[in-house]
């Protein structure tokens, strides 16, 4: 195995022995799973997966599939009209809380279960197998193969539905929910019963990581903007009334199911999962957020965490035919300008008075657009001779 992988495997055998938590009892198929069954897998910007465990082990996508289904219905119908169905807030009660906002009767937001009906709802399709074909369709391209449904979880799902049903009703007298309150509840058990492994789930993960691009087959799945609205949902809701614990100790965007399943995204590094089917009393897998925390802690995965890489972008000075020239590489925010700046300023005073220096941008894999204003308004004022190449 190569390093990384075994430091995956060191972080999973640490965690095993845990046994607090159980699988899901209110539906039957879940209870019936195998408490025992551990996974973990990462996908970075190349589409290697690395994953060790039960990594063959498929289990339903649960509430995992909200974040997902969140981005298909963004990008058929935009923020704005999502967001006059469903909130973006925390709502600091349970998942299946029956609770909605005062006045507009809007669900808090997508990944507690009212928001997650009433977001599948928003998925355009005459009837409950079109509107699941589109929804399998849409989470197999973020996963990079063909999912489908698990049928008897999904009548397992039906069988003891009532409180989801009942959500249902309740969105459809606030008008939130439109059409067939049926139509619209069994979709939304079909959508959770998709099989998938917790490679799924990592690359699912790193399709989000990398602004809506699939790293394993390279197709764009979403447009970035939906991949970030997503992401910023998931930080502040994901993990229902755990998330803000979630973010103090983790740092991630994430999301978690019933069935034991929990993914988190690392913005432009790399997609994470696990898998573990003994619960906490929020729902959330006790060894998934145990392998999760453990990652964090040793690798510096906290967003929030400084990143170098931003505040200092790649660059190499190379001195050609023309001059001195300044190359940039990877990314520049905003305040990796004032490095680049006082580099500029060091080589304009080192060099002797006439020579030429040109800064080649071309190779930033991505600019912020107020970095490259900000660079702009410095070369304005910049000495005679010093260039800037887009």
């Amino acid at each position: 195995m190569d390093p990384i992988t075994v430091l995956l495997d060191e972080v999973l055998e640490d965690i095993r022995p845990l046994r607090d938590g159980a699988p899901a009892g209110y539906i039957p198929e879940l209870a019936a799973a195998d408490p025992e069954r551990l996974a973990l897998a990462v996908v970075g910007p190349r589409g290697r997966v690395r994953a060790v465990g039960d990594i063959g082990h498929e289990f339903t996508i649960q509430s995992i599939s909200k974040p997902f289904v969140l981005a298909l219905a963004l990008a058929d119908r935009g923020r704005d009209a999502v967001l006059r169905k469903v909130g973006a807030e925390p709502s600091g009660e349970p998942f299946n809380a029956i609770s909605l906002e005062p006045g507009t009767g809007r669900p808090a937001n997508p990944m507690v279960n009212a928001g997650a009906i009433a977001t599948s709802a928003l998925i355009p399709g005459d009837g409950v197998d079109d509107r699941t074909s589109r929804i399998a369709a849409g989470l197999s391209a973020f996963a990079g193969r063909s999912l489908w449904v698990d049928e008897q979880v999904y009548e397992s799902e039906s069988a003891t539905g009532d409180r989801n049903r009942a959500l249902a009703h309740l969105l459809r007298s606030h008008g939130i929910l439109e059409g067939s309150v049926d139509v619209a509840v069994e979709t939304y058990f079909r959508q959770c019963s998709l099989l998938v492994t917790v490679r799924d789930l990592a690359v699912m993960s790193a399709t989000l990581a990398f602004g809506g691009v699939n790293p394993v087959t390279g197709e764009r799945v979403v447009a970035e903007v939906v991949a970030r609205d997503v992401l910023s949902i998931m930080t502040s809701c994901g993990m229902y009334d755990f998330s803000g614990e979630w973010l103090l100790r983790v740092g991630l965007p994430a999301k978690s199911g019933v069935s034991g399943g929990l993914l988190a995204v690392a913005p432009s590094q790399f997609g994470v999962a696990a898998f573990s089917p003994r619960l906490d009393a929020h729902g959330n897998s006790v060894r998934g957020i145990a392998l999760l925390e453990t990652l964090a802690e040793r690798f510096g995965m906290h967003t929030l965490e400084p990143h170098d890489s931003v505040a200092v972008p790649a660059f190499t000075v190379q001195d050609t035919d023309e001059g001195r020239v300044l190359r940039l590489g990877g990314e520049l925010g905003l305040a990796g300008t004032e490095r680049v700046v006082a580099v500029l300023r060091d080589l304009a005073e080192s060099l002797p008075e006439g020579t030429e220096v040109t800064v080649d941008a071309r190779d930033l894999g991505r600019t912020h657009s107020a970095a490259l204003i900000a660079l702009r308004t410095e070369f304005e004022q910049m000495p005679h001779g010093i260039h800037l190449r887009e």
